[in-house]
Formats: structure tokens, sequence, C-alpha cells
């Protein structure tokens, strides 16, 4: 009986080497934490660039450098650059700490003391609106010191992204060889992920251009203030759940009827609320309902961490993030669980026990 209560050798040594693998790998990814970001920028990249890769090398016989290079010249056209002139426009705004910050604090007690006057409902004390103005002023200061770091996250990201795409057969072998586990949740995480990048990368980017661009056609027509600069936040709030890019147009709203133009201000919020908001939503249950369909706190909940992982880049790979540990949740339930084979995964196992191959990225 005391031979059968006896841990195995075999379980000893498994456990050992399990030990051993994590203590290296935790050291790595301690060591190049900075380097993070830009690999999962190259694989996310890779995996919108992957059908087009294999099109070029494999039928069209280009050689793998030039197929490379082209798509990622591509990609920093198409998908970079936007995200970036964003970015650099609101470096470029909020860069000048003093003259922004003086136009901000106008800004804000303009509001404070309109809402007051006609509500006499203190909505910031004197000591929350101190705070909010040191928090703007501290932003706007160390955002250009974030400009070194996300070029050198570029720059590094295309450099691993060059060998990704250059083999892209020996780089998914060694991923999927890499992977203990079977061949079936091995095809369903490739499938998976590819969805998720799809929809983080493309999906949520497509939706803050769209409704950047629908909000600055009205901040032209009805005359708001600094229109561009607007366009830009406009755009980045849109990726915040919940509220979006409201947080930005109806602060400028009550500025604009705060400063006497009630029609203007009014006529900017009837637009914002009904043609904003509606390109958010056509956007949102088309587009992404298509790529993927990814819960609201999975998004609200990636975002928070993604941004205190990875800074600005947080808001595409937080969510993947989260979707991806409950993916692995589920993976580990089907590899270890004596249920019955889910149906996702009955196909992926009749194709496997029929010889065929399996790719970690479908």
């Amino acid at each position: 009986m005391n031979k059968d209560k006896q841990i195995s050798n075999v379980a000893i040594k498994q456990v050992a080497l399990l030990v051993i693998i994590l203590v290296l790998a935790g050291l790595i990814c301690f060591n190049l934490s900075l380097f993070i970001p830009s690999v999962l920028g190259a694989i996310t990249i890779y995996v919108v660039c992957r059908r087009y890769n294999f099109y070029l090398q494999e039928e069209k016989k280009w050689k793998p450098w030039l197929s490379s290079l082209v798509l990622m010249l591509a990609s920093l056209i198409i998908l970079i650059l936007p995200i970036y002139f964003i970015a650099d426009l609101l470096i470029d705004k909020l860069g000048n700490a003093q003259v922004y910050m003086a136009k901000f604090n106008v800004f804000l007690d303009k509001i404070h003391s309109y809402i007051y006057s006609k509500t006499n409902f203190d909505i910031l004390s004197k000591e929350n609106m101190d705070k909010v103005k040191s928090s703007a002023g501290k932003f706007s200061t160390s955002a250009l010191s974030g400009t070194f770091n996300t070029l050198t996250v570029v720059m590094s990201m295309y450099f691993i992204l060059y060998f990704m795409l250059a083999s892209p057969r020996l780089f998914e072998r060694i991923l999927s060889s890499s992977a203990p586990l079977k061949r079936a949740n091995i095809s369903l995480i490739g499938e998976k992920l590819r969805k998720l990048i799809m929809a983080n990368a493309i999906g949520i980017p497509v939706v803050a251009l769209g409704q950047g661009i629908v909000g600055l056609v009205g901040y032209f027509i009805f005359g708001a203030p600094s229109p561009v600069l607007l366009f830009a936040l406009t755009a980045a709030a849109s990726m915040i759940p919940v509220v979006g890019a409201a947080i930005v147009y109806i602060p400028v709203c009550i500025f604009m009827i705060a400063e006497g133009n009630t029609g203007q201000g009014l006529g900017l919020a009837i637009y914002c609320l009904v043609v904003v908001g509606l390109t958010d939503n056509l956007l949102r249950f088309t587009l992404l309902k298509k790529l993927e369909n990814i819960h609201p706190l999975n998004t609200v909940f990636g975002i928070i961490m993604g941004m205190n992982l990875f800074g600005f880049m947080g808001l595409i790979f937080g969510p993947i993030l989260i979707s991806f540990t409950l993916l692995l949740i589920q993976v580990y339930r089907n590899e270890f669980s004596d249920e019955d084979t889910p149906p996702e995964l009955q196909l992926s196992n009749k194709n496997n026990d029929e010889g065929g191959t399996t790719n970690l990225i479908v």
C-alpha cells in the first residue's frame, strides 16, 4: 500500500523539469520585459500578413526577403502610421505643457462654472479640480518621453517581424512543436488567436478612425475649438469601453454653450449623439461581430490591464491577453478532463487521425 502512495520517479522528474523551465522563462521575461510589446506587436502583424506572405512566397515565388520587406512596408503604411499620426497629434498638442495647461484650465473652469450656475451643483470641489489639473499637467509633460520608447518598440518589432515573415513555416513549426498540447488544441488556439488579433488589431483601430473622422466633420461644421486635436482625442477615446467618444464631445459641447455659442453647441451635441453614436454602433455590430465576438468585460479589463503593462499599445494587447487566458483555460479542460470532446474539436481530431497537418495559426 505504501508503494502505491509513493510518487513515481517520472512524476518527480516532470515536476522538476517544469520548475526549471518556469524559472528560466521567468528570468528571460523579467530581463527582456522591455521587448514584450515588440514581440506581441510582431506576432500581431504576422497574423494579419500571414495569408499574403504565403501567397507571395509559395504561389508567386517571390524571394522571402522581398516578400517580407513588401509586407512590412505595407503594414507600416496601413496599420502603424495612422495610429502613429493620431499619437503624434496628441503629443504635438500636449507637448507644450505651459500653453496647453493654460487653455485646459480655462476650459475646465468654464465648464465647471457654467454647470454650477445652471444647476447649483458643484460637480468638482476645488481640491478635485486641482487634482484634475495636476494629473493633466503630468500627462502632458510625460507625453514626449513616451515618443522614444514608442520608436524603440516599433523598430525592434519590425526586426523580429522580418525573421517571422522570412521563414514562416519554420516559425510556425517551432511554435507548434514546442507546445505541450494535442494537435487539436493547437489548432483551436491558432484559429481563436487569429480571430482575436484580427478583431483587436483591425477592428478597434477602424472603429476609432471612423468615429474620429465623423467627429472631425462635425467639429468643423459647428466651429468647435481645435478640431484637429479633438479628432485625435475622439479617436483615442472611442477605444475606451462604455463612455467612448462621449468623454470628449460632451465637455466640448458644454464649453461651447458656456461661451455663448448655444446653437452651435446644441447642434454639435445632437450631431455627435446621433451621427457619431450611429457610426460607433454600425461599425461595432458589423465589422467587429464578423471578426470575433469579444465580450465587453474582456475589453474593459483588458484595456485597464494593458495600459498598465504596455502603455498606449495596451489598448490592443490587453483584450487579447485576457481573451487568450480564458482560451487557455478552455484548452486545459479539453486537454486533461474526461468529458466528451467539444464539437469544435471533433473535426480537428478527425483530420489529425487521418494524418492531416496542423498549423499553429490557421
